[in-house]
């Protein structure tokens, strides 16, 4: 049955992030269900979720308590449009997320990008609504990455991606990125974290007329291959955006919900953004939905007689009750297990189970930030993240590397067992790599998360 789904996919799917051809030598894995951490191959085999499927799945395939809110919702609204209407489901999300962030007025969207595209949308409709119309371009890291629709492109620093639709695209300005591995000699991360905030408030002091918003994600830049930055940053950059006028996007679509060890990134650093973007977690990794979060003063420059000074911009699952019952429940969740401690104690335990591979001789920068880990490995493999990748799935277990870094997101809900399988097999998954090293050619290095 494998063979055949495989086979089929291939004449009927275009597989997202793909290069199709590459399916000739190695056909898509066919999966025929999943429960907690694992995922179950229609072959019989079954892989840890290393990676919680794209970084959206938090509580492990299949819990029993999402499912039972997604049972009792479709029985009775699956869907009605959000323009002119409204329903529980919506507003309860809304009201839960506002409390746990202070932003208020809920805009829903279907993915990570909407999102990116709704935050950027309205930043610069608001200053357009406040009689400043030129500032209407933005500012990003070097290494970010917020989507991959033309909008979000614009803001997105990561060639691959980018360079085919350079002609379609708007692109905004990057400064410094704050990643900790670019410590020189005698620097700490809170040094580097300093130093491009300065680099920050040099551009922002020349650009602030024409610029509506910096976007970054907080703490982590994950497809720059897990750039993990100080808090000091994030602090540095809420300050020079209310001295200089310039929204602050929290992209927060990878890093919310405790992956970061707090509920948003932003909290470690004790700010508010103006806008937040949320998206993958938000329904524990069940269905599609992202939510912009806003400040009331955003909302109010909005609101008016005049239609044109509304925020014109709808999907049409916008706010879809399903979806947002998955997130109410995923929220519960939370609650009622205390994930955020218990992932504290989770992630000491994977921590000692991949000291072996933090301390492997070829690993460099081994970092970690609430449940994400990373490890530079130093190769001179072109293609050392598909070689690993197959290596790690000959195992049971999914990673997918980004460039020549490994790196860990996996679902809270591992138990001893599916720790030391995640230790050890991304340790042998290394080695096997490394070990096909000497004399290897392969194509341009890939960057795909």
């Amino acid at each position: 049955m494998t063979d055949t789904l495989a086979a089929r996919s291939l004449a009927s799917v275009w597989h997202p992030c793909t290069q199709m051809k590459r399916h000739e030598a190695e056909p898509p894995v066919a999966i025929a269900r999943a429960q907690g951490p694992w995922l179950h191959g229609t072959d019989g085999r079954r892989y840890l979720d290393g990676i919680s499927s794209w970084w959206v799945n938090l509580f492990g395939h299949g819990h029993p308590h999402i499912q039972a809110a997604l049972t009792d919702q479709f029985a009775r609204l699956d869907h009605v449009m959000l323009a002119g209407f409204t329903h529980a489901p919506v507003v309860e999300l809304s009201e839960r997320l506002a409390a746990l962030t202070g932003l208020g007025h809920a805009f829903y969207g279907s993915d990570g990008a909407s999102a990116t595209e709704i935050a950027l949308k309205m930043s610069a409709h608001y200053w357009r609504n406040q009689g400043r119309p030129a500032k209407s371009r933005f500012v990003g890291l070097a290494g970010g990455y917020h989507g991959e629709t033309v909008g979000a492109l614009a803001v997105t620093d990561i060639a691959l991606f980018r360079e085919a639709y350079a002609p379609l695209v708007r692109l905004a300005a990057t400064v410094q990125s704050p990643d900790a591995r670019n410590a020189r000699p005698g620097e700490s991360a809170r040094d580097v974290a300093l130093r491009a905030a300065a680099a920050l408030e040099a551009w922002l002091a020349e650009h602030q007329a024409t610029t509506a918003a910096l976007i970054l994600e907080p703490l982590v830049q994950c497809a720059a291959g897990m750039a993990m930055h100080d808090a000091e940053y994030l602090r540095q950059a809420r300050a020079l955006c209310d001295r200089y006028e310039v929204h602050l996007v929290a992209d927060e679509i990878a890093v919310g919900f405790g992956r970061t060890g707090s509920m948003f990134a932003h909290q470690q650093a004790g700010i508010r953004p103006d806008f937040l973007c949320l998206s993958k977690g938000l329904t524990g990794g069940t269905l599609p939905l992202s939510a912009v979060l806003t400040t009331d003063a955003v909302y109010a420059a909005f609101y008016d007689d005049d239609v044109a000074r509304g925020f014109l911009h709808s999907h049409s699952y916008t706010g879809n009750p399903l979806a947002c019952r998955a997130a109410l429940a995923t929220l519960e969740l939370f609650e009622q297990t205390d994930a955020l401690a218990r992932n504290g104690q989770l992630a000491q335990a994977i921590d000692a189970a991949c000291a072996p591979l933090t301390a492997h001789p070829r690993v460099r920068h081994a970092r970690r930030q609430g449940m994400v880990w990373a490890w530079d490995v130093e190769t001179s493999l072109p293609d050392f993240a598909r070689r690993y990748h197959r290596h790690a799935m000959a195992r049971g277990l999914l990673l997918r590397p980004i460039g020549a870094t490994v790196y860990a997101m996996p679902p809270y809900v591992l138990d001893a067992e599916a720790v030391q399988h995640l230790a050890v097999n991304a340790l042998a998954a290394l080695d096997a790599t490394l070990a096909e090293e000497a004399g290897a050619t392969a194509p341009t290095e890939e960057r795909l998360p």
